[in-house]
């Protein structure tokens, strides 16, 4: 037998604001399971508009991201990229992250 039981999740979006325009934006997923006692966070759509890339404000977001994990008492921040996009890899690098493992995906649409 298979339980299901819906549980809520908290999540939080984070935007850049230039001029009176959202420039920039990424998603912060608080995730709760039985394994442990705290939570963990997931790191989504990171997205700095073309023209504004390389200036420092990817950076800054995912800067925030990683305090308001740990300000929620996250164990872990995970955040994912697909393969050959190197230039993000660095980035995440260059920022505390570790490549750890794969991620592995089915698409349903």
């Amino acid at each position: 037998m298979i339980r299901e039981k819906l549980l809520q999740s908290n999540f939080f979006k984070f935007e850049f604001i230039l001029d009176d325009k959202i420039i920039g934006r990424a998603f912060l997923f608080i995730i709760y399971n039985d394994l442990h006692q705290k939570p963990y966070g997931l790191l989504e759509n990171v997205f700095v508009e073309e023209e504004y890339r390389g200036k420092g404000i990817g950076k800054e977001l995912v800067k925030r991201v990683i305090e308001k994990a740990k300000e929620l008492g996250c164990y872990k921040l995970i955040a994912t990229s697909r393969f050959g996009r190197e230039i993000v890899h660095k980035f995440y690098e260059n920022l505390g992250f570790k490549k750890w493992g794969y991620e592995f995906r089915i698409d349903l649409e």
